[in-house]
């Protein structure tokens, strides 16, 4: 079994910055992509950012610029550093971790963490 802790979330101003970070924990041979995604309130839950193994990265057009996906292997560990934040920001972010267990690729979401951008 493989635990995902997010921590980090908050309130904040318009023009501020939080730190998300989510760690994996269990049984775990080796992670694959590991990612965030987020969801406000009447939408659908979308990607915001993943990071491969390899440490290529990719992020929606809405946080380009203002947000960089992390992460420490050795840790098993992802974070997201969210910069400018804007009140459109306003979700509950969950990561997502595949995590390969002896050859099988499992996905993982973590609890959520609610993030809200006051203007």
């Amino acid at each position: 079994q493989v635990q995902l802790v997010e921590s980090g979330g908050g309130l904040v101003q318009a023009g501020g910055s939080l730190r998300l970070s989510c760690a994996a924990s269990g049984i775990i041979f080796s992670i694959n992509a590991m990612g965030w995604y987020r969801q406000a309130p009447g939408k659908q839950r979308e990607l915001v950012a993943d990071i491969t193994s390899g440490g290529s990265t990719n992020y929606a057009h809405s946080v380009k610029g203002r947000f960089t996906i992390s992460r420490d292997n050795a840790k098993n560990t992802v974070y997201l550093q969210m910069n400018s934040l804007k009140p459109e920001d306003t979700a509950v972010y969950y990561c997502n971790v595949e995590v390969v267990v002896t050859t099988t690729p499992y996905d993982y979401w973590g609890q959520g963490t609610q993030v809200t951008v006051s203007s």
